[in-house]
């Protein structure tokens, strides 16, 4: 018999850890239902010591939808383009992944029309320090940030939207050139700031300075410091949560009610970060 899925949940209002489960066998229906509730519950899940092929990951993530691919199709792993490589390590004089991926707080690809449900990291290096895992990536849930509004400014925010612009995130803080010219591509998209949560129905606050650059409608004097109350709003203390990265570690995110930040600590060539991500397919922001 299967034994049962058991979720181990974080102090913080957000995060979770999922024993019982080998992700290299198949996944019963049950073990995954369980694995759905409790990533829409704490919206962060870690799986930890997990040890499975590139197909097996991918048809993992499959389970929770369609997998997509990324506009930065060079880091695509060269046999499956579904997994898109985070990594510092250089061959040859390039990158081979997306070396400054996460720099900035930010949702993933709230750029697009139809961002994805949910982001999956895997971590096969991860850099230390005199033994000390260096890389930690940092979370904010937006749900939390969102209930804890008071009613005047969640009135406030009804029938608002935001223009998300993914090379925004860069060019207002000037970290991370990766890429840009293919970022500046990217066309702007319109998504409410006040976002519904697709399965739990709970708003979420979906803004991050920088990459939203305007509120149609509103003068920008106006709507830029609102954008910027907002997403600092969203990182106060009590609505985060940090994954310090063992190697063999299977991170799941819910990309609606979470915004994360990884931590650039290390550095090449002495340390050394290989991550396979994959991102599973969403609805469009209502």
């Amino acid at each position: 018999m299967e034994p049962p899925v058991k979720i181990i949940e974080s102090r913080d209002v957000i995060g979770a850890e999922v024993h019982g489960v080998d992700l290299s066998q198949p996944v019963s229906p049950a073990a995954f239902t369980a694995m759905e509730t409790a990533l829409h519950d704490r919206a962060v899940l870690c799986f930890r010591q997990q040890h499975f092929t590139a197909p097996q990951y991918i048809d993992f993530a499959r389970r929770f939808g369609a997998v997509e691919c990324l506009f930065l199709t060079h880091y695509a792993h060269p046999q499956h383009p579904e997994i898109l490589l985070v990594s510092n390590i250089q061959e040859d004089g390039r990158h081979i992944g997306h070396a400054d991926a996460g720099r900035v707080w930010h949702t993933d690809m709230s750029y697009t029309a139809r961002p994805p449900r949910m982001t999956m990291l895997y971590a096969l290096e991860v850099p230390h320090d005199n033994g000390m895992p260096l890389g930690p990536t940092h979370f904010a849930s937006t749900a939390d940030a969102y209930d804890s509004l008071d009613d005047a400014r969640k009135t406030r925010l009804e029938g608002l939207h935001a223009v998300h612009r993914v090379s925004g995130r860069r060019a207002r803080t000037g970290t991370g050139q990766q890429d840009n010219a293919l970022r500046n591509q990217q066309p702007d998209v319109l998504h409410p700031i006040a976002r519904t949560h697709p399965f739990t129905g709970r708003k979420c606050l979906y803004v991050s300075a920088g990459e939203c650059v305007a509120i149609p409608g509103m003068q920008d004097a106006v709507a830029v410091p609102l954008i910027e109350e907002l997403a600092a709003w969203i990182l106060q203390p009590q609505f985060r949560h940090t994954h310090t990265w063992q190697v063999h570690d299977l991170l799941l995110w819910d990309n609606c009610s979470v915004q994360h930040l990884a931590t650039f600590d290390y550095h090449w060539p002495q340390h050394r970060r290989l991550m396979h991500r994959i991102t599973v397919g969403g609805s469009r922001p209502f």
